[in-house]
């Protein structure tokens, strides 16, 4: 278990020592879970931290009329929406479901504040990557919105993944994706098409699927 947490963000920092009685003091719970298993569902509390410590996860979102879904690929070593511990809606606002077979480690809201109250490098890394989270979100309305068809399409997906990196998979018709791009239908799909036949991305009925967005953003 201890060299399992050494691996995690929140933990980075902490000797063996205070893991070794982090792991004696509080409930933790190593779960390993098969392929296409739902670990949170959106809408469900967030009452716990759940640490992906080997495997992939899809983290699947929607918006509120469930029009489209836009899932995504995260790989280990990870924790799952740690935002959504605290504030005013606690509630998970994706689906996580494994993609591969995974280990999770699990600790409760309690076992959380009394870790983070008795070790100061815990703390500072929770509250570190709440605050990093909080500081992009903010930053986001002032970018400056793409000119071109093609990287309206790729900060569209980017706005409304957790990372702007790695597998990303749009299930959405043509139709909704230029109403949301405020664009044609035709000018889109002219697009779309163009970029499936440089190799960027992948096109089938009413999804697209992207390999490595950070590589399409990268040109």
């Amino acid at each position: 278990m201890t060299d399992r947490l050494l691996s995690l963000p929140l933990f980075l920092g902490m000797s063996r020592d205070d893991l070794r009685e982090t792991v004696d003091e509080m409930a933790f719970s190593l779960q390993t879970c098969s392929k296409g298993r739902v670990v949170a569902a959106e809408g469900e509390t967030c009452d716990k931290l759940i640490f992906l410590v080997e495997g992939v996860i899809d983290a699947e979102a929607r918006p509120y009329d469930n029009g489209y879904t836009i899932a995504e690929r995260l790989p280990a070593p990870d924790v799952l929406q740690p935002e959504c511990l605290f504030g005013l809606t606690r509630l998970y606002t994706r689906t996580f479901r494994t993609h591969t077979r995974c280990q999770l480690i699990y600790l409760d809201k309690a076992a959380v504040m009394a870790t983070a109250h008795k070790y100061v490098v815990f703390r500072l890394n929770l509250l570190n990557t709440i605050c990093t989270q909080a500081q992009k979100a903010s930053r986001m309305p002032w970018r400056n919105w793409p000119e071109d068809i093609r990287g309206k399409v790729l900060r569209f997906v980017t706005d409304r993944c957790l990372r702007p990196a790695g597998h990303k998979e749009i299930h959405i018709t043509m139709e909704r994706l230029a109403h949301e791009l405020c664009e044609s239908r035709l000018n889109v799909s002219r697009t779309l098409n163009t970029m499936a036949a440089d190799g960027e991305i992948t096109l089938n009925r009413s999804q697209i699927t992207i390999p490595a967005i950070e590589k399409l953003i990268a040109r």
